[in-house]
């Protein structure tokens, strides 16, 4: 059972992973449940006290990480309220078109609000860019974490 457990975690962690580019799913979420579950399996006795807190501060820096990198880099390139709901609504959208859709249509729709709030048409563009780098730069910061997350839990049931 223990074996089944310490892979079962790996392939759930792995999945965290891979779910992370995928927007508004909860991958940290589901590192941490894996974690939990991983656990639950062995009778909570791998993970220490100290590895569950070190977890918690993870997600947590995860998911600062997500919005702040966000939010700096439309910042950055001027994007203004209407650009960040933009790239919010085309995020939501975006996931029943897939991949094309979960890319482009963020930049897509920062772009047309932030035209439509005003901008000049290379004010929005820039706008649009940096919304977009700055979800990108997020996903990234978050891709690391969720690996320090799965690592921290390996090297304690395998090491």
């Amino acid at each position: 059972m223990e074996a089944f457990a310490d892979w079962l975690f790996v392939v759930l962690w792995l999945l965290g992973v891979v779910l992370t580019f995928v927007p508004f799913v909860p991958a940290t979420l589901v590192i941490l449940l894996a974690a939990f579950l991983h656990e639950l399996l062995v009778g909570f006795r791998e993970l220490s006290l100290g590895s569950w807190f070190l977890l918690g501060l993870l997600a947590l820096l995860a998911m600062v990480l997500d919005n702040l990198a966000a939010l700096l880099g439309a910042r950055r390139y001027g994007a203004g309220r209407a650009g960040l709901w933009g790239a919010f609504l085309g995020g939501l959208l975006g996931l029943f078109l897939g991949v094309f859709g979960v890319l482009f249509l963020p930049f897509l729709l920062a772009w047309l609000f932030e035209y439509l709030s005003g901008r000049k048409p290379e004010e929005a563009l820039r706008a649009a860019w940096g919304t977009l780098v700055g979800l990108m730069g997020g996903v990234v910061a978050k891709v690391l974490v969720h690996l320090a997350m799965g690592l921290l839990v390996v090297r304690a049931i395998f090491g």
